[in-house]
């Protein structure tokens, strides 16, 4: 396969110890509606002893085996040993649907589109806990311009992932909302196309899981943040977790002092916040009621705190995993 052939897509696919949904990940890609001989597909295995580098041998075109790196270095290494002139980021948890390469080849055929994809839709038959950490994910109904796309779903142009240089290596998180800053910042469009649907069999499934997860999500959220472009719908996402940090300490810190209506004056304030995450998760369920409203604000609650910790707590992606 050739770097410049027309229509030729390359798959770039991280795992860990990850067989099962690894299996289902390269099924859905070499089951697309798109001749197979212009997919190329690269697992990248970060030290895994599940039996996921036998599972990679018997669908992908070719498998590396890393040891102890960031994600980040696990895509770009990946990048680098494929060769076609669009490169695919799938993560081993995700199933893409059947005109998903299509849709993809034909979306960036436009010069001024650097990267696309779509919002990840939760797993069938999915609990609770994950029908409403999902319903927090805004799906345009047509394709969109976006400020940015996960990782786990997302298709960019070698030329422009070359361009910028690929992902940061240093990031631990976050490292696909930094790629899409850097894309737009050098005058790339990035499109969420409802073609390009994805189903992640990854979102949390009890609210520990959810709250270790946003802990580890959110720790480079500021990093990345303030080195991208200055907008306050940019900025959003970095300020909420600030605030609710300063509110939740200086509620302890005025406690403590004996300050008790201050703390709760203060401890409020997140509350509210997280009131109106709610309010868009509970709009998006069908069953509504007294008990909806609770879950609702829970889920919102757990993270929102989780992400404001993040910023002076390391969360840990094997707790998140475990």
């Amino acid at each position: 396969m050739t770097r410049d052939r027309i229509g030729a897509i390359a798959f770039v696919i991280p795992v860990r110890n990850d067989a099962v949904r690894l299996g289902r990940c390269l099924d859905s890609i070499v089951r697309n509606h798109y001749p197979r001989t212009s997919i190329e597909v690269l697992v990248v295995d970060n030290d895994s002893t599940d039996g996921s580098g036998e599972v990679a041998r018997a669908s992908a075109d070719a498998v590396i085996r890393l040891s102890g790196t960031s994600v980040g270095a696990l895509r770009n290494r990946g990048a680098r040993e494929t060769r076609a002139p669009l490169i695919a980021f799938v993560d081993a948890d995700h199933e893409i649907n059947r005109d998903w390469i299509a849709a993809a080849v034909t979306t960036l055929a436009d010069p001024a589109v650097g990267a696309a994809g779509f919002p990840y839709d939760t797993q069938p038959n999915a609990n609770w806990v994950q029908r409403l950490y999902d319903a927090m994910r805004r799906r345009p109904v047509s394709r969109e311009m976006v400020s940015w796309l996960g990782s786990g779903n997302l298709v960019v142009k070698r030329s422009c992932f070359d361009a910028i240089g690929g992902f940061r290596e240093s990031l631990i998180a976050c490292e696909d909302v930094d790629l899409c800053n850097r894309l737009i910042q050098a005058g790339y469009s990035i499109i969420a196309d409802p073609r390009m649907r994805s189903t992640h069999y990854g979102d949390p499934q009890t609210v520990r899981s959810l709250f270790l997860g946003e802990l580890w999500r959110g720790r480079d959220n500021l990093r990345v943040t303030f080195s991208g472009p200055r907008t306050f719908r940019h900025f959003r996402s970095a300020l909420l977790p600030i605030v609710d940090l300063i509110c939740i300490a200086g509620g302890v810190v005025a406690l403590a002092g004996g300050y008790s209506l201050l703390a709760m004056s203060l401890w409020l304030v997140p509350v509210l916040a997280a009131m109106l995450r709610a309010a868009v998760i509970y709009k998006q369920r069908q069953d509504r009621g007294p008990r909806a409203a609770v879950e609702a604000l829970l889920i919102a609650i757990v993270f929102d705190i989780a992400r404001a910790l993040a910023l002076v707590i390391p969360g840990s992606h094997r707790a998140r995993r475990a």
